[in-house]
């Protein structure tokens, strides 16, 4: 290769005095930086040199450069310009999903070459705002459904049955149902709300009881909720028979938190028939603060006056953490609701008018949905395939960056460049084949190593390691 500079030099190095390379500040810091690339973009700039690399000379000859290893450039050395070795691995299509994806900010040296990444700069601010927002709004929900908020309404539950064929004559067996249903009232609406849960949800237990008399075999129905968890709308109970009955339904009631009944004592101190324990608790509460029954030398215990000491005894002075443990006597699972229908099969059908109202205790309809609002927050699916398909696109760009780095520095000073490419890849060979660090090949060349003390007692003990069919002469 000629000394003399070629015309992409003569135009952009003119200034250059000695052959020496100047750069500007933002082109050395460009190619400084490409030491940093990343594997799997090396591997695919490997593949593009592969298909050879050439560039013209004075005589118009061509040199190609497709046997060596991919071209980049490390450090920040002005003259010469030092190329990187081969990275230590490279990114292939089956290893693309155990490698984390490439950070989606753009790197300085990319937005001063691109003003208009500023734009996407601040689409990313603004995400990181909305992410963390949606962070904190996301455990704000799972913090308020962990302890849900109920609400109070009227249950009301519809009891009928229904016959057929018990005209004479018959055509076939004659049959009846009984029917027990029921569904949230709601101001305004007619139909059930599909928000509340279904009439079953409201249950522990339903037991039917038909007349022993009439069915002696299976007179005993039973529903129970930890053996059919799903929920259902109501119960339908059908048989044959044209006699007509009392039919006995019990419903155990299914408190969600708990509740308890309270003893006609911890009832007439406090009020209460049936509560859940924290409420309970709250009331016992009140009443020491109402009557400021409260210790002043001693707030973590009160007083007891004639009521409470009908309740917890004849002591006169109790713990707060004490009253837990006193009023457990004092509660009892809540008596079940018991209904009676007169199944009857004559008239018109249905028969029944009767209907029940009790007040049951709901979740807030709002609680679903933001049940709903969660789980659709966890299928990112969609926002996955968009951050990756702008990694990729960020992943170009940085190849293509580093390939304008590389091109720059050879189209400034490409005799530097080439000697210092060729020994930044002799260094990276050596290591390869497991050659020793520590050794300088460059000292190696000059006949001033081999005068060295050491050497003389080197090769007498080479000479003497050697088998005498080995020597030279012997051949």
């Amino acid at each position: 290769m000629s000394d003399r500079p070629c015309p992409q030099q003569q135009q952009m190095g003119s200034g250059f005095p000695g052959g020496q390379l100047q750069l500007s500040a933002a082109q050395a810091q460009a190619i400084a930086q490409v030491a940093q690339s990343q594997a799997h973009a090396q591997a695919q700039f490997q593949a593009q040199a592969q298909g050879g690399l050439s560039f013209n000379q004075q005589g118009g000859h061509s040199q190609n450069m497709g046997g060596s290893p991919s071209p980049s450039v490390s450090g920040a050395k002005r003259v010469p310009q030092k190329p990187l070795g081969r990275p230590p691995s490279s990114f292939s299509p089956s290893n693309k999903k155990k490698q984390k994806l490439p950070e989606k900010q753009l790197q300085e040296r990319v937005a001063a070459i691109l003003p208009e990444s500023a734009l996407y700069t601040q689409l990313l601010e603004f995400e990181s705002r909305v992410d963390a927002s949606l962070r904190r709004k996301k455990i704000d929900i799972q913090e308020s459904l962990k302890t849900p908020s109920y609400t109070q309404r009227t249950l009301r539950i519809y009891v009928f049955n229904t016959f057929a064929n018990q005209q004479i004559p018959r055509t076939s067996p004659p049959t009846w149902t009984l029917k027990v249903v029921g569904r949230i009232l709601e101001e305004g609406m007619e139909k059930p709300n599909p928000l509340y849960p279904k009439f079953s949800s409201f249950f522990k237990r339903v037991t039917i009881m038909l007349d022993q008399k009439v069915y002696p075999d299976n007179h005993l129905i039973i529903w129970d909720s930890s053996r059919t968890p799903a929920p259902h709308e109501g119960f339908e109970v059908k048989r044959k028979g044209d006699q007509e009955f009392t039919a006995t339904i019990r419903l155990e009631m299914n408190y969600m938190p708990e509740k308890y009944k309270l003893s006609p004592e911890l009832t007439e101190l406090l009020g209460i028939e049936v509560d859940t324990r924290a409420r309970i608790m709250a009331a016992v509460w009140h009443y020491v603060k109402a009557r400021k029954l409260q210790c002043p030398d001693d707030p973590s215990s009160f007083n007891c006056d004639p009521p409470l000491q009908n309740v917890f005894g004849e002591e006169t002075k109790i713990k707060f953490t004490a009253v837990t443990q006193k009023i457990t006597p004092h509660l009892s699972p809540p008596q079940p609701i018991q209904l009676e229908h007169r199944v009857k099969l004559s008239g018109s059908s249905p028969v029944g008018t009767a209907c029940y109202d009790i007040l049951v205790d709901v979740p807030f309809p709002i609680q679903r949905e933001l049940n709903a609002l969660l789980a659709s927050t966890e299928k990112t699916k969609e926002i996955d395939l968009c951050d990756e398909a702008i990694c990729t696109a960020i992943r170009k760009i940085h190849e293509h960056r580093r390939r304008r780095a590389f091109f720059l520095g050879f189209s400034q000073s490409p005799i530097e460049f080439i000697n210092a490419l060729i020994d930044s890849q002799n260094k990276d060979l050596k290591l390869v084949a497991g050659g020793e660090p520590s050794r300088n090949a460059e000292k190696e060349h000059h006949a001033d190593f081999y005068n060295q003390p050491w050497v003389e007692d080197a090769v007498i003990r080479y000479l003497n390691r050697k088998q005498p069919g080995d020597t030279p002469g012997s051949r």
